[in-house]
């Protein structure tokens, strides 16, 4: 079930996960300095395995071993050192923020989180004999049950340092891959058969419907590919979608449709409008709003449903930004918040 009313106040901006540099604490000085609506836990890739995307996925994971092996994440018969990285690097950022939070006597209403999606992850990550965990529905079902618990204790563990509503993300970037056939076996020659929309739309459905128990609250499904899959995002009950919509908002009139009903069914847009690294030349408060003044002028819909049920984001993370750049497009963000619900005169 969609929640048409999302629980952060109109005008909120919020920015994907990924961070620039090592140091947790002044990247979570940043991100709940300039993000007050919907600040997230910060990810912080550069300091290596266990703090990537797929590494802060493993260390939520119950009952699942992943160990790291030339070709990348795999899973294990016991722990070991890669995971108990993963799992001392998400402490590390959970401290970070309860500093930060003590520091600035902050009390967030509302923290989002964000983790692989199941297909994301069974993409990226091996059985123990080289071949993609998305290959063996065993496996599969397997990850679904551990994701699902590892999260729900995620969330309790962040509610209860923090006090604030527990906002879901579920990322994933490899899905419009799975669906599309395009991932190669471990010896190179051949793909791994593609996976039927309708089969991709129900395992991320069961993720969908277990944050949303955990939490209480929306959750969001993120893909910022140029092709992601709005039909399977959309069917799998998240209440946001985030794209970056500098992709989107130039595709095909059947993507404009597809956009269209997203709106028209009550789920919020989280769009992509200012660049993850910074562009040669930055772009004015106007420039970067533009694509979503030209999607609602497109698809016939009022100004006014920007403030209702868009939030701005950066085009995708900040993983290789400059931190001068991130703070900026952070910025940004929030006033393109501000004028969705407040437009310039100019706009």
């Amino acid at each position: 079930m969609i929640v048409s009313n999302p629980p952060w106040p109109a005008g909120t901006a919020t920015a994907i996960g990924s961070m620039p540099g090592t140091d947790a604490v002044e990247a979570a000085r940043i991100v709940f300095g300039e993000l007050p609506d919907l600040p997230h836990l910060p990810e912080l890739p550069a300091r290596g395995v266990g703090a990537d995307l797929l590494g802060r996925t493993a260390a939520l994971l119950e009952a699942l071993q992943v160990e790291v092996v030339p070709s990348g994440y795999r899973l294990t018969a016991r722990p070991g050192r890669d995971q108990r990285r993963a799992q001392d690097l998400l402490r590390a950022d959970l401290d970070a923020v309860d500093q930060v939070l003590q520091e600035t006597r902050l009390r967030p209403e509302r923290i989002k989180i964000q983790l692989a999606g199941p297909w994301t992850f069974a993409a990226n990550v091996e059985l123990p004999k080289g071949h993609r965990m998305l290959t063996d529905a065993g496996a599969l079902r397997d990850l679904a049950e551990s994701q699902a618990e590892g999260l729900a204790q995620h969330v309790g563990e962040l509610a209860t340092r923090t006090g604030a509503r527990i906002i879901v993300q579920l990322d994933e970037p490899s899905l419009p891959a799975v669906i599309a056939g395009r991932l190669r076996t471990p010896s190179g020659l051949d793909m791994v058969p593609a996976v039927a929309a309708p089969e991709a739309q129900a395992v991320l459905t069961d993720l969908v419907e277990a944050a949303k128990k955990a939490t209480g609250s929306p959750v969001i499904v993120h893909c910022c590919a140029p092709d992601a899959p709005l039909s399977v995002l959309a069917g799998s009950g998240a209440d946001a979608i985030a794209l970056d919509l500098t992709e989107a908002a130039t595709g095909s009139s059947r993507e404009l449709d597809a956009l269209g009903e997203l709106w028209d069914s009550g789920t919020t847009l989280l769009m992509g409008l200012v660049p993850g690294a910074e562009p040669t030349t930055r772009p004015s408060l106007r420039e970067a709003g533009a694509p979503a003044m030209r999607l609602v002028e497109r698809l016939g819909f009022p100004r006014s449903l920007l403030a209702e049920r868009a939030v701005p984001t950066p085009s995708c993370g900040f993983a290789s930004a400059s931190a001068d750049w991130t703070r900026q497009a952070m910025k940004t963000v929030v006033d393109l918040g501000r004028a969705f619900v407040d437009p310039p005169e100019d706009w």
